[in-house]
């Protein structure tokens, strides 16, 4: 497990906060794109005439989901390898484990923030956040 500095973290910071926008934009066009192939099967599950048949109609559309569920579970796993952990996507909320006062905390940041600037212990989660000191 890294363990960071508050500096170390507020240097990645920046290059984190486009992966996870680029992460959100992604997630979100998996969501719009599912909804939209649970639409067409339903609609086409009402039509009759369509049974029976042997080729799968929506194949294209359900690998095509498969794809960015691919890419996307690789863009999460950037964020772990780089010893950062994903606590929500949306809205982004990210750790990073640190060393503060000889206790295991966890460096929190939020997106809307501009830097680092609350940590919380391991167990104490989000609404345990305390001001950096």
């Amino acid at each position: 497990m890294k363990l960071f500095t508050i500096d170390e973290a507020n240097v990645l910071l920046p290059e984190l906060k486009q992966e996870l926008y680029k992460l959100q934009v992604l997630i979100d066009d998996i969501d719009d794109r599912y909804l939209d192939l649970q639409t067409i099967k339903a609609k086409h599950n009402l039509s009759p005439g369509k049974r029976g048949t042997m080729i799968d109609p929506y194949f294209e559309q359900e690998s095509q989901l498969d794809f960015m569920r691919m890419e996307a579970e690789l863009q999460i796993s950037n964020f772990t390898r780089k010893g950062v952990l994903i606590k929500s996507i949306s809205p982004g909320l990210l750790d990073f484990p640190a060393i503060l006062e000889g206790k295991e905390v966890l460096l929190c940041w939020k997106q809307g923030e501009e830097h680092i600037s609350h940590y919380h212990g391991w167990n104490e989660g989000f609404m345990g956040r305390k001001p950096y000191p």
